[in-house]
């Protein structure tokens, strides 16, 4: 019994420790309305509540973004998907870059988004067949397929 107690003590000691090691900020830069997506309501809507968390400066950060060790996880997935699309400056992307922008989001709302711990957490954030479809038509402007699905 006192090896166990003092197992449990010696993982307390290290949990608090890991608080202690900083992290990168919990930031939401100002967004500028006239810079961020435009896309018809009902795909706002999915992107507001399955996208915007880690890929627009209007990331609702949760009670576990302040406890090591998820707060590390979750602040670098913040600052990657912001890194590789940011709704909230989409108006700053030249056309070429929005347009490689688009066929990423044609292929990644099929296959891999949002991805699988985000919906542990969140499982409003779940993409229905319908939703999918939605979001690829808009970002097939219309067309429903993209042709030229070359984009790294």
């Amino acid at each position: 019994m006192a090896s166990f107690v003092r197992y449990v003590l010696i993982l307390a000691v290290i949990f608090g420790l890991m608080q202690l090691i900083p992290s990168y900020e919990k930031e939401n830069p100002p967004v500028e309305p006239d810079k961020e997506i435009q896309a018809p309501k009902e795909v706002m809507e999915i992107f507001r509540r399955s996208c915007y968390d880690c890929h627009s400066n209007e990331t609702r950060w949760p009670w576990y973004a302040d406890v090591a060790p998820m707060k590390w996880v979750v602040r670098r997935d913040v600052i990657e998907g912001r890194k590789a699309l940011n709704f909230s400056i989409w108006q700053e992307y030249d056309e070429q870059r929005k347009k490689e922008l688009k066929k990423r989001i044609f292929r990644s709302v099929f296959m891999a988004m949002p991805p699988p711990q985000y919906l542990w957490l969140h499982p409003d954030a779940k993409l229905s067949e319908e939703e999918k479809e939605r979001v690829r038509l808009w970002a097939s402007d219309g067309k429903g397929y993209i042709e030229d699905m070359d984009v790294r």
